[in-house]
C-alpha cells in the first residue's frame, strides 16, 4: 500500500443542503493545486460530491475523509443515518427515495451511486438499517491516461 501523503476528515450535517457541496469544493482545489490530472480530479470530486449529498440529503450527520497517495485518492464516508434498505435497488439508475423538497432544489434524481460506481475504480458499500452506511471509494490516478 502505498504512504499517505495527506488525509484530511470533514464533517458534514445531515440537512444542511446551504453548505452541501463544500467539502468535495475543498477537495478538488487541494487536487488542483498538487497538479493532479483533471480527469482525476473529475472523478475524485464527482464521488466525493454523490457521497457528501448523501449525507446531506439522507443521514443524521457524517463524516468525509480524503487520503491521497502517490496512486489513488481514498474516500471514506461514514454516517449516521437510516440505512439504505435494498443496496441493489439504490444502484438502478433512476431510483431514489429523495423528497419533492429535494427534487426541487435539484437533487435526489436517483444517479448519487450508479455515478459514484461509475467513477470509482473500486467501491464498497457497508449499511445497517437504522444504523448508517459507510462508503469506501477509490480512485485510481492516472490509471485511464
Amino acid at each position: 500500500m502505498a504512504a499517505e501523503l495527506m488525509r484530511e476528515s470533514y464533517e458534514i450535517q445531515g440537512g444542511n443542503f446551504d453548505r452541501g457541496g463544500e467539502i468535495s469544493g475543498e477537495i478538488k482545489s487541494v487536487l488542483l493545486d498538487l497538479g493532479i490530472s483533471a480527469p482525476d480530479i473529475r472523478r475524485a470530486v464527482i464521488v466525493a460530491f454523490e457521497a457528501e449529498m448523501n449525507v446531506v440529503m439522507y443521514a443524521w450527520k457524517g463524516t468525509l475523509t480524503f487520503i491521497l497517495t502517490e496512486d489513488a485518492v481514498d474516500l471514506i464516508v461514514r454516517d449516521e443515518g437510516p440505512g439504505i434498505p435494498d443496496l441493489e435497488l439504490a444502484f438502478q439508475e433512476g431510483y431514489t427515495t429523495a423528497t419533492d423538497e429535494m427534487r426541487e432544489l435539484g437533487f435526489g434524481f436517483g444517479m448519487g451511486l450508479p455515478n459514484m460506481k461509475k467513477n470509482s475504480d473500486e467501491l464498497r458499500i457497508e449499511t445497517e438499517v437504522g444504523k448508517g452506511t459507510s462508503v469506501i471509494a477509490r480512485i485510481r490516478l492516472n490509471a485511464h491516461e
